[in-house]
């Protein structure tokens, strides 16, 4: 691993829990081993582009690594009727790359999302698109792109490491909303693992007070880290809808 540097934000308003105060430990990689990042995921650090990071907050601990034991998923009923009603749709896994189309189709979903829920809006250039989502990415990063005929209806960012699949981010076109694209493309990807003999889906951070997080324990069983990192299986109601 070649490490650039590491830091400790100054503590901020936090962006799940406005009335919390947030702060993420920063660590700059160059380059590491997919197997290395294997290791920092089990440990509860997420991947943006060349970044790494956790929470290490002052006096809030609700954001919650979690993680799906993929031998163990069992869909809902309404995941089942979500994944029948997508079978016409085509999903193509790639290395990760940014286009022009890739780059507008994530300003859609980013513009809709400030509307739908309140985002603070984004908007990003090639260079961005780079910077976030393909700089990084060589310690296992993939992309799927999702098709309905050859429109460009979604891309999910998800990385690969030994025994694992962590789910980065998923955009969609909001004109396919009603197909629930974010609810097919985490099951196109825990088929994926399933199919590759994989063990785990990192999912990130879930905070149960945080309406866009909370579609995360929609996916059982669903396991949490602990403060001493073990793994245990968490207990939470399933929210009513699905993204």
């Amino acid at each position: 691993m070649q490490e650039l540097f590491r830091f400790v934000e100054n503590p901020r308003q936090c962006s799940y829990l406005p009335y919390e105060t947030a702060s993420l430990e920063v660590r700059l990689i160059a380059y590491m081993s997919p197997a290395e990042y294997g290791v920092l995921l089990e440990q509860g650090w997420r991947r943006f582009g060349m970044q790494m990071f956790r929470p290490v907050c002052p006096a809030c601990t609700q954001c919650r690594s979690v993680r799906i034991p993929v031998d163990r998923f069992t869909p809902s009923a309404t995941q089942r009727r979500i994944w029948r009603k997508n079978r016409h749709l085509r999903a193509e896994l790639h290395s990760c790359f940014a286009t022009q189309e890739i780059v507008d189709l994530y300003n859609r979903y980013q513009h809709f999302m400030t509307g739908h829920r309140g985002w603070e809006l984004q908007f990003s250039n090639l260079d961005d698109y780079f910077r976030q989502f393909v700089s990084g990415s060589g310690c296992g990063g993939k992309q799927w792109l999702f098709y309905d005929g050859a429109t460009l209806i979604g891309t999910a960012l998800m990385d690969e490491v030994p025994g694992a699949v962590s789910l980065v981010y998923c955009f969609y076109h909001p004109n396919w909303r009603a197909h629930s694209i974010g609810t097919w493309a985490i099951l196109n990807q825990l088929d994926y693992a399933k199919k590759a003999g994989l063990t785990h889906a990192y999912l990130g951070y879930w905070v149960e007070a945080c309406q866009s997080l909370t579609y995360k324990s929609n996916y059982r069983p669903l396991e949490e880290r602990q403060e001493d990192g073990s793994w245990r299986e968490l207990t939470v109601q399933r929210p009513h809808t699905e993204e």
